[in-house]
């Protein structure tokens, strides 16, 4: 029985889920009311507040389950996330940003909804400091080694997090056309010839 009762929560949480998302793809978050995502969903009101106390709750839960999962896949192998890899046996084995990708892709509804201009902009804050601790922790794991940088750390970290997360707007925008490696080969191509060499401008 208690199996049952789970499986039910998991489908109930699921469709509000759903409704939520397919209503931030037409309502700015501030615009959207719980009794939007009820009469959406099919469901009453008592419901939605037995899995959320409200729509920021909600939001919230999208938001960490976002986060967690680009993290588990940055802690693998953070220190090949812009490149392609060997493995021991000498054949090539998918590099983390292309793992990235294909979990964007997995989740490109709910990534379209969160980062599109109805979604919620804390959510890009959150994605910079993400992209700022990969790049500038100060243990071992992180990707800079800050007694190289040319310019203060600061500018160089919110530079790179705006251009990648302007990257994955623009590829949701787009339908997600390309494949996950393929945007992972376009973001390497820009990280590894600058921006200006990419378009043509040699220094």
């Amino acid at each position: 029985m208690e199996k049952k009762t789970d499986l039910r929560v998991i489908r109930t949480k699921r469709i509000i889920r759903n409704t939520f998302l397919q209503l931030l793809e037409e309502k700015d978050f501030d615009e959207i009311t719980v009794r939007d995502l009820t009469t959406r969903a099919d469901i009453n009101r008592g419901t939605f507040y037995v899995h959320y106390k409200d729509k920021n709750e909600l939001m919230w839960e999208c938001q960490q389950e976002i986060m967690l999962g680009m993290s588990e896949i940055a802690k693998k192998n953070l220190q090949n996330i812009t490149t392609d890899s060997e493995d021991d046996s000498g054949e090539e084995s998918q590099s983390p940003a292309v793992t990235i990708f294909e979990f964007l892709n997995e989740n490109k509804v709910m990534m379209k909804a969160l980062l599109g201009p109805k979604g919620d902009i804390t959510f890009q804050s959150k994605l910079r400091d993400f992209l700022w601790k990969a790049l500038m922790d100060d243990t071992e794991h992180g990707l800079v080694n800050k007694d190289n940088l040319l310019v203060p750390e600061e500018y160089i970290a919110s530079y790179i997090a705006f251009a990648h997360i302007g990257v994955i707007q623009k590829w949701l925008e787009k339908g997600s056309k390309e494949s996950p490696r393929e945007m992972a080969h376009i973001l390497s191509t820009i990280n590894f010839n600058g921006p200006f060499a990419t378009i043509g401008i040699k220094p």
